[in-house]
């Protein structure tokens, strides 16, 4: 047997119900969280990363035995309140990495995103830049075969990272991130009643984002500053240059905690003034959940599976995707569509020749 058509045996089997994860049926939109109980491989182990503050930071890491030829290398970004020992979906992007014969990395980048070293810090993205020369250093790296992913908080990150550092990535894909802070913060204050009087709330998320900065981001100019600096949207417009793929469930935001605007904003950002989507129908879509006129529906896509594009957008070296889901990744269009990237190289949209994934679409944390 050819070792493709072995590793895809291997895949296969790791990515059984035998080793805790469910199948999904197909349907409107996926139901609870297969990925709950997910647990990471027994080849993947714990390792400590120097920085260059002086401090150690904590990775989960699997490196192919043979480093003779080199290997591409998958950064695993973890989710808006995990770290980097939570598995979940993201054990399923150290799955893959075993049985393609990838290295895998997943960084903490400073833990979860309630202290003002993480949420995109300065700080923070230095971690990721230095969890991945940590990964040159210790085995054999194909240098134009790096990749980063990440869904939620770790869509936040990857989008930070490709416009923070787009000479690093092949590709980057991109779930359900936050591209905007500010205005996440703001879709996370509810107005209650307190003692008979209209008072502003914030959630979990919005207080974890006035810890980070120190306050509210519309208290005064420095906060503002803050958190746009900590946005996705302040540095888009430089990873114009590396493959993006963007993509959001369109119940995000009703059935999810951030609407599918952010991600067709990061579009906007990515691409050129007169390829942008209007604000004015981006909005009119979040609120009628329905794809406007002017819009032509996506094709058919057989990696999303049962979670059907509706709308996609491609311009240059970015595309945006809009799916039947909610707040959650389809590992197998994500992980196909990375595997065809090359650093310096025009994007590869077509996946029709792909390797199927058990778990085609799953929450993987908030």
């Amino acid at each position: 047997m050819s070792p493709r058509f072995l590793s895809l045996l291997f895949l296969m089997f790791a990515l059984s119900p035998a080793h805790d994860l469910q199948a999904q049926a197909p349907a409107t939109a996926p139901q609870g969280n297969p990925l709950a109980k997910k647990i990471w491989p027994k080849e993947v182990k714990r390792v400590d990363i120097p920085c260059s503050d002086g401090q150690m930071q904590p990775a989960m890491w699997y490196a192919p035995l043979d480093r003779k030829l080199p290997k591409p290398l998958l950064v695993g970004l973890h989710t808006w309140s995990s770290n980097y020992a939570s598995a979940g979906g993201d054990a399923v992007y150290a799955e893959w990495c075993i049985a393609q014969g990838w290295v895998f990395v997943h960084p903490d980048f400073r833990g979860p995103n309630k202290t003002p070293l993480a949420l995109g810090s300065d700080r923070a993205v230095q971690d990721v830049v230095e969890a991945v020369e940590w990964a040159k250093q210790k085995t054999n790296i194909d240098e134009n075969r790096i990749y980063l992913i990440g869904v939620s908080g770790g869509g936040h990150m990857a989008l930070q990272m490709a416009g923070r550092h787009p000479e690093i990535w092949a590709g980057v894909s991109a779930w359900c991130g936050i591209s905007d802070v500010g205005q996440w913060h703001a879709d996370h204050v509810k107005t209650a009643i307190v003692d008979g009087k209209e008072t502003p709330t914030p959630d979990k998320y919005a207080r974890d984002i006035e810890a980070a900065i120190g306050g509210r981001p519309t208290a005064d100019g420095a906060l503002r500053k803050d958190a746009w600096k900590r946005s996705p949207l302040s540095s888009l417009a430089a990873a114009k240059t590396v493959p993006l793929d963007i993509a959001a469930g369109v119940l995000d935001g009703r059935s999810g905690s951030v609407p599918f605007t952010h991600s067709l904003l990061a579009f906007n950002a990515a691409v050129d003034k007169n390829e942008r989507l209007p604000e004015a129908l981006i909005t009119q879509y979040y609120k009628t959940q329905k794809l406007p006129g002017e819009w032509a529906a996506s094709e058919a896509d057989p990696t999303y599976g049962a979670w059907t594009p509706l709308f996609r957008k491609t311009s240059g070296n970015t595309r945006v995707t809009i799916f039947q889901g909610g707040h959650e990744i389809v590992h197998q269009a994500a992980l196909n569509w990375l595997a065809r990237q090359q650093r310096g190289k025009p994007p590869v949209w077509d996946t029709r020749d792909f390797i199927k994934l058990d778990v085609q679409g799953g929450e993987s944390g908030k």
